[in-house]
Parts: structure tokens; sequence; C-alpha cells
């Protein structure tokens, strides 16, 4: 039987410490649920029903959402049987789904600062979590499944709050918005594609629960850093 050398017991850790780093850039250089310029201009000049324009910019939102990415990889990270990845991952899309398209629907609108923060705080929470923290604070563990779903309430509210700053029109809104939200489950579904794939590689190292603790201290620090831009943020706009 082969043996991993040394350099290929740490290839994994290399890919996930690298991967969070690139996350830390996007963070430093964007706001959670932004909107680009360009696609913001086309959500304000347009009307009507626009299906395939709508699916794509949902799942590129999703795509290049690192906070949501964060907080899907957090949510997987211990999963290794495809049924409770399953659950998890429709929990999460069933939270937000539901208040992205009722937040924009009903115009119900929450500070982005404040609302990303929390989303922030997620990824910290989902990290803590998976390190055995709260077992260890509070001597019990919280339901995972319950605090999936309801920050995936939260990660909606955050995406319905930036599509209302855009003042889309109320022409053809409910099929925009509904083509808007199979575009985000497609690219959560290729994020979470290529998660597992890293995932199961990863988890053949020998080294992996080490490592394991390793990322998820770095996904806390990535977590506060993500609230904290958004406090700052708050802060500088009052």
């Amino acid at each position: 039987m082969k043996t991993l050398t040394g350099g290929a017991r740490r290839m994994p850790l290399r890919l996930a410490l690298a991967a969070c780093a690139s996350l830390a850039l996007m963070a430093g250089a964007a706001l959670a649920h932004d909107v680009t310029p360009g696609d913001a201009g086309y959500i304000q000049e347009i009307w009507g029903v626009h299906i395939i324009p709508f699916i794509y910019l949902g799942a590129k939102h999703m795509i290049t959402g690192y906070d949501h990415i964060l907080f899907l990889l957090g949510v997987v990270f211990f999963l290794y049987r495809m049924k409770d990845v399953a659950i998890y991952v429709s929990l999460f899309a069933l939270g937000h789904s539901v208040t992205m398209l009722l937040g924009v629907w009903f115009g119900w609108g929450i500070n982005a600062y404040i609302i990303d923060a929390i989303i922030g705080l997620s990824v910290v929470y989902k990290a803590l979590d998976n390190l055995g923290a709260f077992q260890k604070w509070l001597g019990f563990q919280p339901d995972t499944k319950a605090a999936t779903l309801i920050f995936g309430l939260f990660h909606g509210t955050g995406l319905a709050s930036k599509i209302l700053e855009y003042r889309i029109s109320e022409d053809g809104l409910l099929a925009n918005l509904l083509a808007f939200n199979v575009g985000v489950e497609v690219g959560q579904l290729l994020a979470l594609f290529v998660i597992l794939i890293v995932m199961g590689y990863w988890r053949r190292s020998p080294d992996f629960l080490r490592q394991a603790t390793y990322a998820n201290l770095i996904m806390v620090a990535l977590g506060v850093l993500l609230t904290w831009q958004q406090v700052a943020g708050y802060l500088g706009s009052v």
C-alpha cells in the first residue's frame, strides 16, 4: 500500500489555507451581498420578465458570495453522508429562499451593514460549533439543523435588503425573483460540488482532524473580520 509523503499530506491543508486567504482578500475588497455596478444598472433599467438573465445573476451572486461559501463550508465540514449534506443544505436553501422572496416582495428591508454583520457572525457560530465550543462552554449542543435554517433566514434577508436598494421593477417582479432564486440554488449546487470534492480529497489525509481544527479557527477569524467590517461600515454611515 502506498503511503502519503509529508508534502502530500500537507497539500489539502495548503489548499484549504489558500482558499481561506482568497476569501479574506475578497472580504477586504467588497461588501457582503454586494451587487456589481453593471448588474445593479441592469436591474434598475429593465422591465418585464427576464428569466435567463435573472438565473445568471442569482448563480453569479452565490458563486461570488464569500459569506455564503464560508457558511456552506462550515455546514458540510463534518458531514460525511450525502443524506445529511442534502438535509442541511436544503434547510439553508429554504431559509434564504423564504426571506429573499418575501423580503423583496413585501419590501422588508434591514440596514445592509447590520444584517451582513449578523451573517459574519453566522460564520463564526458555525466554525465554533465545528470546534465543539458550545458543548464545552454551555454543556450542551445547540440544535444544528435549527441553527442552519435560522441563519439561512438571515442570509436571505441580507440579499433582499441589497436588491431593494436598487428598486427592481414591479413589472415581472415575481417571475424574475423566482428565476433569481433558481439561479442562487444552481450556484449553491456548483459551489457545493467543488467543496465536496475538495473535502473528499482532504479527508483522506491522516492529519485531517488536526488540520480541520486550524481551518475552523481560520474561519472564526474570517467571520470576525467580516463582522467587524460591517460594524465599522455602519458606524461610518451614521
